[in-house]
């Protein structure tokens, strides 16, 4: 995840502290991590990768419904962003 991220900020997304019986800080996986990271990831690629457009990621489910991956778009074109978008709302019931 790093890889992709760029760096090791998205552990901050993805996971929180939280105290264990002895006081000791752990990590603890956020309930709705998934949305949280892909939110995460789209507003850095605004930021970081510096993109003009980059509309909200289709998420792709398996057979029983669990979010299996992301799809994302991101230009610099307005018209692109458009597109993508229309595209994107059409196949959001079906995948």
């Amino acid at each position: 995840m790093t890889f992709y991220w760029g760096d090791e900020t998205w552990k901050k997304v993805a996971y929180r502290q939280e105290p264990d019986l002895f006081k000791r800080d752990l990590l603890a996986k956020v309930n709705d991590a998934n949305d949280a990271v892909a939110e995460a990831f789209r507003a850095r690629l605004k930021t970081a990768a510096g993109f003009a457009n980059v509309p909200k990621p289709l998420a792709m489910h398996n057979s029983t419904g669990s979010t299996v991956y992301y799809l994302f778009f991101a230009s610099q074109k307005n018209v692109a962003n458009d597109i993508v978008s229309d595209v994107f709302e059409e196949y959001a019931d079906r995948c």
